[in-house]
């Protein structure tokens, strides 16, 4: 038995992962690999994860493209707990992980030097308003925007940080918002959107919700595109709609692919506004039954094809949402 107990604990110490505590003149709260910093090609990937479990296969498409650099998570608040699992998904050289949970750190120099020098950026869920007052126009944002038209490194991001890296954010500002309230009323004061302070290709009119179809969102969602509409913030929005346990890839060229266990859904309206769209009135955006075009996949562990984000989407749509007095209308495509 002794024996035993001397070759486990041998072993144990063998796969023990090297860990240490960073300085925090840049907000590194803990770092697993090498500190010493590397510099490799990269390839461009983004990921949009739908929150609760994360999904391997997508987090191994993004650390792909990483080419064994070095990893940096992002958030504000939470720890360390990516560091770890993201180290054994795949070869990298590290993982750090930096909390950046007040503006003060988000204009830090040094904040923006350790972020410019990842070969790979994910951010971790929470709280999306934090993100946006927090990190917009700072220099998080601006080494972001150097990682993606610069360095061209994979960025990812679940729930709070997935909904951050569309175009357009529905930033939490007043709250969430709820399905039910807000086709009531499509000017509640949860119904706050910014523009986004990421500018990644292929999502300049788009607006993402996560959790999808576990919290009923679809209906929030809709609302949404049409406040974007409205408004004129565009001339046709666009949503990308993921479900827990689910992630949607896209490449450099705008090849897309979920991965996971359950459905993407991808929403195109119509140019034409909302024929009611006014504040304490129920919403109706239904252009004859067929306000928003709905493509739903249903992803898998090797990646289900979906189609290339800078073309139109290939054949008919699954489904045809439309919205009549605030009530949500949802009819399959024959």
């Amino acid at each position: 038995m002794k024996w035993f107990l001397l070759v486990f604990s041998l072993l144990t110490v063998q796969v023990a992962l090297p860990q240490t505590i960073r300085p925090t003149e840049y907000e590194g709260i803990g770092i697993t690999g090498d500190s010493a910093d590397v510099s490799v090609p990269t390839e461009l990937g983004i990921v949009l994860m739908g929150g609760s479990t994360d999904v391997d296969q997508a987090l191994q498409w993004m650390i792909s493209r990483a080419k064994g650099g070095d990893v940096v998570v992002i958030r504000a608040s939470g720890s360390t707990g990516y560091n770890d699992y993201l180290y054994r998904l795949g070869p990298v050289n590290s993982v750090e992980t930096l909390l950046i949970d007040s503006r003060e750190k988000a204009l830090k120099e040094s904040v923006g030097k350790r972020i410019r020098e990842a070969e790979m950026l994910f951010i971790a869920g929470g709280d999306q308003w934090n993100y946006v007052r927090f990190w917009s126009n700072s220099e998080v944002s601006d080494a972001i925007r150097y990682l993606i038209d610069e360095k061209k490194v994979p960025i990812g991001g679940t729930s709070a940080g997935c909904a951050v890296l569309t175009g357009f954010i529905f930033d939490a500002s007043h709250g969430s918002a709820y399905s039910k309230d807000v086709l009531k009323n499509p000017y509640d004061s949860t119904v706050s959107i910014s523009k986004s302070f990421i500018s990644l290709p292929f999502l300049g009119n788009t607006i993402s919700d996560q959790h999808y179809s576990q919290r009923e969102r679809q209906g929030r969602h809709v609302t949404f595109m049409a406040r974007m509409l409205n408004d004129g913030k565009v001339e046709q929005a666009k949503g990308i709609g993921v479900d827990e346990k689910t992630a949607l890839c896209i490449d450099g060229s705008g090849n897309a692919y979920a991965f996971g266990t359950n459905l993407v859904y991808i929403l195109i309206s119509s140019p034409l506004l909302p024929e009611r769209c006014k504040p304490n009135d129920p919403l109706t955006m239904d252009l004859k039954g067929k306000a928003v075009c709905a493509y739903i996949f249903k992803a898998s562990e090797s990646g289900t094809p979906v189609y290339n984000l800078q073309e139109n989407p290939p054949g008919k749509p699954t489904e045809f949402w439309s919205v009549s007095k605030g009530e949500l209308k949802r009819v399959k495509n024959q």
